[in-house]
């Protein structure tokens, strides 16, 4: 395992309600894998994002963890998604999204960003 095997990372640092949030996930990991698994999850709250873009395909996934099948993924190394949420901050709360390869139920590379949500 590398230290870079997958990235996570979004167009802007900072989102509100409402607003789509790009991210791109890189793969450079050489292994076998089954899936890769997107989580959010905003500090404080139950609250989370829901998944709206898949590759430039729209889908409504409303739930805060997303798998991503190997074989859907076929043999990209770049995967695309928006994210948008109906939180209302107070203030600015603090936001997590973290991307996973799984094999066999096991966690074998994950990378973490982090942004703001603001009012």
């Amino acid at each position: 395992m590398g230290e870079n095997d997958i990235t996570i990372s979004f167009d802007k640092d900072e989102v509100k309600m409402n607003e789509e949030l790009n991210g791109i996930i890189k793969i450079s990991y050489m292994g076998r894998f089954d899936s890769i698994v997107i989580n959010s999850q905003i500090e404080n709250t139950s609250d989370i994002f829901n998944f709206v873009k898949l590759e430039d395909k729209k889908i409504n996934y409303l739930y805060a963890r997303m798998p991503i099948l190997r074989q859907d993924i076929k043999n990209k190394n770049e995967i695309k998604f928006t994210a948008i949420t109906k939180h209302v901050p107070q203030g600015s709360s603090n936001v997590k999204f973290r991307a996973t390869i799984i094999q066999e139920h096991k966690e074998i590379a994950d990378d973490v960003a982090f942004l703001k949500l603001v009012p």
